[in-house]
């Protein structure tokens, strides 16, 4: 990436001061992610003696690999993370760019609903697909079964390949399309114009010239859901048990949720997880410094692919795709919550208002709500602008350590949620200038900033490589400082993103 940085006529001076400046927030880094981690690490090897007492040693990881079940689980991982995405990524990749790069219509309500279908719990809307797909109660194979003559439902969501739809129809592919879209709609129209004049087709031209262009923010697109795909626990953990289907997280899980916890053992596995990553990551960096990515220049321009004849079925598919994600679910998911028994429609009283009652009664659900409003603000504000001077840094500066830097901001990402929270809890409990910020709401935003860099920092990162020098020249030769150029062009024009 070093033909996208500015090289500025500013002072000796001033170039040390923005150099100590970068250093600074590389050090806030390295306190926030490598400290917790170097105590995941360092308790992985404390072992605890029969008498009580502690000692260093390979217990933990001894102990966490003997766990019974535990070759077929990192199988059964694999196995997830493999199929899922082959299905995935096709359907994300051609969604994002017939929305973003064609005039296909009912744009604004396409994004709409997928932006829904983001932001939707995953966990109750597994509740509603097993309101329909449970091999017992669910409603279509109750459906099959008495109109198509079935002797019994075909359906069974309890299954691998019930695992693998539930992560198809989940969020992935609406995180997809929130990540890409941006980029995509900032890329040069030349390119697929002069594609369109030397007679290649609009698919022709997604494969040849936009898929290629794009690959920078496809790539952390696809390092981004490979490591969630890999950290993924909802659905194996309420589908897998009845089948006896364990993967790498659920592992983690029973570890620390046994009836002697394990915690030694768990924090083996998170590291274990961070080896396999790291040299991905260090992948992901090395293609990205090989080529220049810029499509937003000063010469920019964005017009639409024209998809004539295909407009209507084009239409048709992605918002009856759309429909399919988030309605379906969420009828039947508004359904369960007037149900006297989930699921339950051959009971005596089958609907009842007693839970809406009890969740509107609830002495604290409006301090509850205020609480969440207050986190969700606090850690949306901090963490746009963290997010984006990070990403500035790594992309458009000089700095030498920027690598490291960007390194340092995957690392989240790949520790498992439960073990990063227990690496955080040791940090604010055993250092003493972060202990009086316990209790505190700070102590969630910090928690919550930490655990969202990866995808805050490499989502603004995808398209900030897009833009080309000339707009930040133009604003040094005015006299603008890179502080100011940060504030008062880049930050406007990744916008979209920031928002």
């Amino acid at each position: 990436m070093a033909d996208l940085t500015i090289a500025r006529s500013y002072g000796p001076a001033r170039r040390e001061g923005r150099s100590l400046f970068y250093t600074g927030v590389l050090l806030v880094l390295i306190l926030l992610v490598l400290y917790p981690l170097g105590l995941l690490l360092f308790n992985s090897f404390v072992v605890t003696l029969p008498g009580g007492g502690k000692t260093l040693g390979w217990g933990n990881w001894a102990l966490a690999w003997s766990q019974p079940g535990m070759v077929e689980a990192i199988t059964n991982t694999f196995k997830v993370v493999l199929v899922s995405q082959i299905i995935i990524f096709p359907i994300g990749i051609v969604i994002t760019w017939l929305l973003s790069r064609t005039d296909i219509p009912g744009k604004p309500w396409l994004d709409f609903i997928i932006w829904v279908a983001f932001f939707l719990p995953s966990l109750p809307l597994l509740l509603g697909w097993i309101m329909l797909l449970d091999p017992n109660f669910g409603l279509v194979n109750q459906l099959c079964v008495s109109v198509f003559g079935f002797t019994k439902g075909p359906f069974n969501i309890y299954s691998f390949w019930g695992i693998i739809f539930c992560h198809v129809v989940g969020r992935q592919i609406s995180a997809m399309y929130i990540f890409l879209s941006p980029a995509f709609r900032n890329m040069d129209s030349s390119l697929e114009e002069a594609s369109r004049v030397s007679g290649i087709g609009a698919l022709g031209t997604l494969a040849r010239i936009v898929i290629p262009v794009m690959m920078p923010a496809i790539l952390v697109t696809f390092i981004i859901l490979l490591i969630h795909a890999l950290e993924t626990f909802e659905i194996e953990r309420v589908l897998g048990p009845p089948i006896s289907f364990y993967v790498f997280s659920t592992k983690i899980y029973q570890l620390v949720n046994d009836t002697e916890p394990m915690f030694g053992a768990a924090m083996v596995l998170g590291v274990t997880i961070l080896l396999f990553m790291a040299p991905l990551i260090l992948f992901q960096q090395y293609l990205g410094g090989k080529r220049s990515y810029a499509t937003v220049t000063g010469h920019f321009k964005a017009n639409m692919t024209r998809l004539r004849a295909m407009r209507l079925p084009a239409f048709i598919l992605v918002f009856g795709f759309c429909l399919f994600i988030t309605v379906l679910p969420l009828i039947f998911l508004l359904m369960g919550t007037f149900m006297s028994l989930f699921g339950f429609f051959n009971i005596e009283h089958v609907w009842t208002l007693q839970h809406w009652q009890k969740l509107l009664g609830d002495p604290i659900l409006l301090s509850s709500l205020w609480n969440t409003l207050q986190l969700a603000g606090g850690t949306a504000v901090i963490g746009m602008l963290f997010y984006a001077l990070l990403a500035y840094i790594s992309v458009r500066t000089k700095y030498r350590a920027r690598g490291a830097l960007d390194f340092l901001t995957w690392i989240p990402a790949t520790i498992p949620g439960i073990i990063l929270g227990l690496g955080m809890l040791w940090m604010f409990l055993g250092t003493p200038w972060f202990r009086p910020l316990y209790g505190t709401v700070l102590v969630l935003i910090l928690a919550l900033l930490i655990n969202s860099m990866t995808t805050g920092v490499q989502l603004i990162k995808s398209n900030m490589v897009q833009l080309g020098n000339e707009l930040e020249e133009a604003s040094a030769v005015a006299g603008g400082s890179w502080l100011y150029t940060l504030r008062r062009i880049v930050m406007p024009i990744l916008a979209p993103v920031l928002l």
